[in-house]
């Protein structure tokens, strides 16, 4: 019979390489590490304050991101971009920014004196002496000492 012939070519699919199931693995594990790292990068600062392991990297993170706004606009007044007054408003406001992100205290809305009372105690002298280079004719303070300072503050803030 002629279809006997035929049977003895017919066999079982052809088996997938390996490689296939390493890249599906690899596609879905990096799938489910976008997401969870959207997740955690939407997160508020509170939250990320309030998780174990990532604290650390947020702070981290933080102190890099404000230390380089604080760097950015000494830089801009070095380069005569803006005035002593203008730099001084950027670095205070790199600093209250910073001082809510790390402690969750809205330091942006506070007064000087408000804070010296509480938590915020340190950044205190530090933002009168800013509020001198903002608004008095005749500033006693040195923007770049100033800006010194607030890295130093930025980075050793706990």
């Amino acid at each position: 019979m002629p279809s006997d012939d035929l049977l003895r070519f017919i066999g079982g699919p052809l088996p997938y390489s390996g490689w296939w199931l390493l890249l599906g693995i690899l596609l879905v594990a990096t799938v489910i590490a976008w997401c969870a790292g959207v997740f955690v990068w939407t997160l508020s600062p509170g939250r990320l304050r309030a998780l174990p392991v990532i604290n650390r990297i947020h702070a981290g993170l933080t102190r890099r991101r404000f230390i380089r706004a604080v760097r950015g606009a000494f830089d801009q007044y070095r380069a005569g971009v803006i005035s002593g007054p203008q730099a001084g408003a950027a670095i205070s406001r790199s600093v209250r920014s910073f001082l809510f992100v790390s402690t969750g205290v809205r330091a942006q809305y506070l007064h000087i004196s408000d804070m010296a009372d509480g938590p915020l105690a340190a950044a205190a002298p530090l933002l009168t002496r800013l509020n001198d280079v903002q608004f008095s004719t005749n500033p006693s303070n040195d923007i770049a000492a100033l800006g010194r300072s607030a890295e130093e503050l930025i980075s050793t803030w706990t």
